[in-house]
């Protein structure tokens, strides 16, 4: 693949930048032991939505029920539109539009886009239009989980594999940088592997690994010292990239992350609503199988798609290690229109 795009960045200025309204910086220091006493309050109602274009999400679902077991969850995979790699800003904010106000009925009281190409993409322009809502996204707990892991390397190279469009971005490097000043980003677009992922493809598979020592060939020429993983459905490769990059490099999940940074949103605002496990008590998950907790999930799963529930409920089997019920079909031009959400909004239907 001769196109190989690898950015090596020393420094990057970002003066008078607006902030994304994922950004907290106050997560960087944080008491678990703190948070696990909030639970002694009365649950909070209300699921946690999360959404992504097909089934990546799924693994922030996993790390949000070993992190979160007793809190209800409410899954839309964008199956009709998948993938969002290779679409445009205005395209995929349309969707996750579409998305937010399908789920705003169920009362959600946090949305999670698990999906780092949605949250580069979208995140700013749909937190504004939605300001009632408490939302969150896969990069900036990603990137706060790289720079932990340099350490007090004085230039560490940091990889970050994702997507086309969140690459294009820049997302990665901006949340990296806001907190280190001098360190090496290397950027790699790594499109096949979604596709390949969505097709139930393991990284076993002789294409599969294939690709992967193409894509990340130039990480390890440039001698990477932390890899983030950066979309929701390459921690189902964690052990083919290990193998691939070697030991020497450290992998940063950012559906693991992600789960970590939702307890602690949930916890400043008050709203958790059962037993937090903190990381230590989490032990290593699997890449291909279930990732069982120190408890077993409590809470409730309801799953929605754009397309084939009956695939998406056979695949996701590998995601979550455990089987669900078939999702709920919800046909996209029964999707809310792509109107401003001060507009009246059509009536909401789901197809079953």
């Amino acid at each position: 693949m001769g196109w190989d795009i690898c950015q090596a960045v020393k420094q990057l200025s970002l003066p008078g930048r607006k902030r994304s309204r994922e950004i907290d910086d106050r997560s960087d220091k944080f008491s678990w032991d703190w948070a696990k006493t909030m639970n002694e309050s009365h649950p909070i109602a209300g699921p946690i939505a999360v959404l992504d274009s097909g089934l990546g999400g799924l693994t922030v679902v996993n790390a949000l029920r070993r992190v979160l077991p007793a809190e209800d969850l409410v899954y839309f995979g964008d199956t009709a539109h998948l993938p969002y790699g290779n679409k445009s800003p205005a395209t995929v904010c349309r969707f996750v539009r579409q998305i937010v106000r399908f789920l705003l009925p169920m009362e959600p009281k946090h949305i999670v886009m698990a999906c780092n190409t949605a949250t580069a993409l979208a995140m700013p322009e749909i937190a504004a239009e939605f300001p009632q809502l408490s939302i969150s996204g896969v990069i900036e707990p990603g990137a706060r989980a790289a720079v932990a892991a340099a350490g007090s390397m004085r230039v560490p190279a940091i990889g970050v594999i994702a997507t086309e469009a969140t690459v294009r971005s820049k997302a990665y490097e901006r949340a990296i940088f806001r907190r280190r000043n001098l360190a090496r980003v290397m950027l790699r677009p790594t499109p096949l592997l979604v596709p390949m992922i969505e097709e139930g493809r393991t990284g076993d598979d002789p294409l599969v690994e294939t690709a992967l020592r193409q894509y990340l060939q130039s990480m390890i020429l440039r001698k990477v010292d932390v890899l983030v993983l950066g979309c929701t459905h390459y921690p189902l490769l964690k052990k083919a990239i290990a193998k691939v990059i070697g030991p020497q490099v450290q992998l940063i999940d950012s559906a693991e992350q992600c789960a970590q940074d939702v307890a602690r949103r949930l916890a400043r605002k008050g709203l958790l609503g059962g037993e937090v496990n903190t990381p230590g008590e989490l032990g290593s998950p699997d890449d291909t199988a279930g990732m069982d907790g120190p408890e077993p999930a409590t809470g409730s799963l309801r799953t929605f798609v754009t397309d084939d529930p009956d695939r998406f409920a056979f695949l996701a089997a590998r995601f979550l290690g455990m089987e669900i019920e078939r999702p709920t079909l919800v046909e996209p031009g029964e999707l809310a229109g792509d109107v401003p959400h001060e507009s009246a909004e059509p009536p909401l239907r789901v197809a079953g």
